[in-house]
């Protein structure tokens, strides 16, 4: 039986000896000329290919457009109920520009169903009402697009209008960042997520036109994310499935054509699940160490996985990994239960880099009176 090695230590790397087998990491030759995978389970990237090129989005930027939205949703500064009026300069410049809602101007509509525009119908109009009623104007509304943008650590995106409509190289993002964008998606607002990607068809004022997503349907558990399309960009997409609960978020982009967008996104996203493997680690709430406190009421504090941890592996490949716990220690206190305050780092040699998984406090720790502090002190010294 393969023995798994945990090792506690803080910033400073502690070396562990993997087992000899090795098993060749998968191969895999994408037609688009950039794309991007990883396992979101494991944080894995499965494949890269000028990941980090700067691109245009086309509509794969509305992606972010609805990630504001979802944002201000949970934190009940709007509502679905809420309704925007379709201005006049949003309705000329947009009721016959690309991808369409078929607004009319002056119409009241809910941020439900110009959510449902957004994702499902790709709807140039939707973006720009959506982001009007938000933020009062468009312009407003792209200052919190990027404010997202670098929240997230999408350090080489920019964004210039909230639909992806070509601007002269402003709004520009890399496949990294768009994966990166769409597993916060999923991670931060599930329950929005659910509610509102994956659809496969909207209707709205009698005319019905379905999602252009090219993997609904196509590979099992998908249901997301984005297509997006310009002369300047050519066909890109960023997609999503869930098998088994193992998720893997993709991107590619540059394809020269509708019908090679749909082949390359359902053969790319098909190699994901069936050449990779997960590995399972730990189950939600399971103790996986324990980590030193400074100045609290207590001198360690558990390590629990906040969910089910695992890792990617290469279908054929035995398990075969070292793991260790980093955190910059010792942590100080006051510290909460649920708190990311350690990572599972897990070294394979199938992996040209280490998967890292979040660990997190599993109960609150006071920060220590002044004889608290003297008395853990002495058992520092003494243990």
């Amino acid at each position: 039986m393969f023995k798994q090695s945990i090792i506690a230590i803080t910033s400073i790397a502690v070396a562990t000896t993997p087992i000899a087998t090795y098993a060749a990491k998968p191969v895999y030759r994408s037609k688009a000329p950039i794309a991007y995978m990883t396992d979101l389970s494991s944080g894995a990237t499965l494949f890269e290919k000028d990941a980090d090129k700067r691109i245009p989005p086309a509509s794969m930027a509305k992606m972010m457009t609805v990630y504001v939205a979802f944002d201000l949703l949970k934190k009940k500064e709007i509502a679905l109920e809420d309704e925007f009026i379709v201005s006049s300069g949003a309705f000329k410049k947009w009721n016959n520009q690309g991808s369409t809602m078929f607004l009319r101007e002056g119409q009241s509509v809910s941020v439900a169903d110009l959510l449902h525009g957004i994702v499902t119908l790709s709807g140039n109009d939707a973006c720009v009402v959506l982001a009007e009623g938000i933020a009062g104007s468009e312009e407003s509304f792209v200052e919190m697009m990027n404010d997202a943008a670098q929240s997230l650590g999408m350090k080489n995106s920019r964004f210039g209008n909230s639909n992806g409509w070509p601007d002269e190289g402003r709004t520009y993002v890399t496949a990294r960042d768009l994966t990166k964008l769409g597993a916060s998606t999923v991670s931060d607002f599930p329950d929005l997520y659910t509610e509102f990607y994956g659809q496969e068809e909207f209707t709205w004022n009698g005319i019905k036109q379905d999602n252009r997503n090219p993997i609904l349907g196509r590979v099992r558990g998908a249901d997301g994310l984005k297509t997006g399309h310009t002369e300047e960009a050519g066909y890109g997409f960023a997609g999503t499935a869930e098998r088994d609960g193992r998720r893997i978020v993709m991107v590619v982009a540059g394809l020269d054509s509708y019908n090679g967008r749909i082949q390359e996104s359902v053969q790319f996203l098909t190699w994901g699940f069936r050449a990779w493997k997960a590995e399972d680690l730990f189950k939600t709430g399971a103790v996986v160490g324990s980590a030193n406190v400074q100045l609290g009421s207590a001198t360690e504090v558990s390590l629990v996985a906040p969910r089910d941890l695992a890792i990617a592996l290469p279908r054929r490949a035995a398990a075969n990994y070292t793991m260790k716990i980093v955190y910059d220690g010792p942590i100080k206190a006051p510290i909460k239960a649920g708190d990311i305050v350690a990572q599972l780092i897990v070294t394979s040699p199938d992996d040209d880099e280490p998967q890292s998984l979040p660990l997190v406090a599993g109960e609150d720790i006071a920060e220590a009176g002044f004889f608290g502090r003297i008395w853990n002190g002495l058992k520092s010294i003494f243990a």
